[in-house]
C-alpha cells in the first residue's frame, strides 16, 4: 500500500504526524452540528489540506463526546491521544435565545459556561500524549495554555526537531524557538483557527510562504488583534 505523509497500510503508528493541542468543542445540530473551537477546527484545516493530524485534547464520558469524537474522525483528525474526563461533560456550542429581538439569529454560546466545569487539560496528559505521537514534524498550541503546557510541547518539538507553533494571548511571549501568534479574544468565523491549520499543514509539506507566517495571514486575511 502506498505510503501518505510517512503512513502506510491501516497502522498509524509510527508516522509522520502534525500535533494540535487544545481543547475541542463540539457544535449543536441546530448550528450544523461538527467541530468548534481552535484546536479542533485547525486540525481539521489541516487535515483538509491532506496533512495526518492527530489531536491532544480532553473529552468527557458523554454522548457529547462520542459525538465530538465521530466528527473529527469525519473530519480526517485522529483522535488516538484524546483524553476522556469522566468528571466533567463535554464543551458544547448552543444556540441561546434572545428575548430582545426575535428576528435575530440565536447568539451561540458553550455549555458548561464555568470552564472549570469543562474538561481539563494538564502539562502530564501533554507529556504522555506526544511521547506516543512519537513521529511529529509540526506541533501546533492552538489556544492560549498553561506556562506547563507550552513548555512540555516545547521541549518534545525541540527534542523531535518539529517546528512548533503556539498561540498566545494579547501582549504575552511564546518559546524562543516557536513561531508565536497572537489568539484574537473571539474567533466566530474560525479565521484564526483556519490561519493555524494552514501554517501547520504548510511547515509540514515544506511549503511556507517565503515571508513565513506574515504572507500566510495576509492571505488568509487575518491580521494581529489590536492590544
Amino acid at each position: 500500500m502506498p505510503e501518505v505523509n510517512g503512513c502506510s497500510g491501516p497502522v498509524v503508528y509510527p508516522c509522520r504526524v502534525i500535533v494540535v493541542i487544545g481543547h475541542p468543542i463540539l457544535r449543536t445540530a441546530a448550528l450544523g452540528g461538527g467541530l468548534d473551537g481552535t484546536a479542533a477546527r485547525a486540525a481539521a484545516t489541516a487535515a483538509a489540506a491532506g496533512r495526518e493530524v492527530q489531536l491532544v485534547g480532553t473529552i468527557g464520558d458523554d454522548p457529547d463526546g462520542d459525538a465530538l469524537v465521530l466528527a473529527l474522525a469525519q473530519a480526517g483528525v485522529g483522535h488516538a491521544a484524546l483524553l476522556r474526563d469522566a468528571a466533567r461533560r463535554t464543551p458544547v456550542v448552543v444556540a441561546e435565545p434572545t428575548d430582545e429581538d426575535e428576528s435575530e439569529a440565536p447568539a451561540p454560546t458553550i455549555e458548561p459556561r464555568d470552564p472549570a466545569d469543562r474538561p481539563t487539560l494538564e502539562a502530564a496528559d501533554v507529556e504522555l500524549a506526544l511521547r506516543y505521537l512519537t513521529d511529529f514534524r509540526v506541533v501546533v498550541v492552538a489556544e492560549p495554555l498553561p506556562a506547563p503546557i507550552v513548555d512540555v510541547a516545547a521541549a518534545a518539538a525541540g527534542y523531535a526537531g518539529a517546528d512548533l507553533v503556539v498561540a498566545v494571548g494579547p501582549g504575552e511571549d511564546g518559546p524562543a524557538d516557536a513561531t508565536v501568534v497572537e489568539a484574537p479574544p473571539t474567533d466566530p468565523d474560525g479565521a484564526f483557527a483556519t490561519l493555524l491549520g494552514t501554517l501547520a499543514a504548510d511547515l509540514d509539506a515544506g511549503s511556507l510562504p517565503a515571508d513565513g507566517i506574515a504572507a500566510a495571514a495576509t492571505g488568509l486575511g487575518w491580521t494581529r488583534p489590536e492590544n
